[in-house]
């Protein structure tokens, strides 16, 4: 019997591969979106041109109506999902002293405080002291967590710390309730968040063959990999941890 993944932040980048990889290895998907349609029907149609079963779903990961709206669509179509990774997310690039309020609140909003609140959801129809059969969470974290991040990404990086620390205490209480809960923290991967910013993409693969051990930018196939072993039953003994994927960096 298929089981069932959502994919949040899945029209593009790490969440389009990690969406198509599922739905290789013969998941039925929810390929999430917030502001990209046509990306993500161009998703969800690979995955049903390769023999899989696909819907897509609006919903900004800033807004808990609009992410308890997407659990009930997948309620209501395929049951409660049996995984969920958790990728959507932004950046705000700028010199600290010149950030705002505004800033912060829209960043960890969608970084922070939408991602506990996909969790959440995801929780209440897993765990087994709710009826549920279990389940696993993936949370996109980033190795800025450790680093530091790029120049101007403080705010960003801050999110990400917070992803780690949550992922580590919801494991802790979630693991007898039968649902794990785990960390993939990318290194520099080569997608679309680079274009247009003040690096640029270019850029950033030059200083991947001096700052990243194995020399070069990472693939989102890549974090697509590593998501998917944590969501599948063949890490049935891994909880509680944060898995870098980043090339030695």
């Amino acid at each position: 019997m298929s089981k069932t993944i959502i994919v949040t932040g899945a029209s593009r980048g790490i969440g389009a591969a990690t969406a198509k990889r599922a739905g290789a290895d013969g998941w039925r998907v929810c390929v999430n979106y917030n502001g990209s349609p046509d990306k993500a029907a161009e998703v969800a149609a690979a995955i049903e041109a390769a023999g899989g079963e696909a819907m897509t779903f609006k919903a900004s990961q800033g807004v808990e109506a609009e992410l308890i709206a997407m659990y009930e669509a997948v309620d209501a179509k395929w049951g409660a999902p049996d995984a969920v990774i958790n990728n959507a997310g932004i950046d705000h690039e700028a010199d600290f002293s010149e950030t705002t309020w505004e800033d912060y609140l829209k960043v960890f909003d969608v970084n922070i405080l939408g991602l506990m609140i996909s969790c959440r959801e995801a929780l209440k129809r897993m765990s087994t002291e709710r009826g549920g059969k279990g389940g696993s969470i993936v949370n996109i974290g980033s190795i800025s967590a450790r680093t530091g991040g790029l120049p101007g990404d403080v705010i960003y990086t801050a999110t990400k710390g917070a992803v780690d620390s949550f992922t580590l205490g919801l494991a802790k209480e979630t693991g007898p309730q039968g649902v794990r809960v785990n960390c993939v923290r990318p290194g520099i991967i080569e997608t679309d968040i680079f274009t247009g910013n003040d690096v640029g993409l270019e850029q950033v693969m030059e200083m991947a063959k001096t700052l990243v051990p194995a020399r070069r930018i990472g693939q989102p196939d890549e974090i697509a990999a590593m998501a998917m072993f944590l969501a599948s039953d063949e890490a049935s003994y891994c909880t509680g941890m944060c898995y870098d994927v980043s090339g030695g960096r």
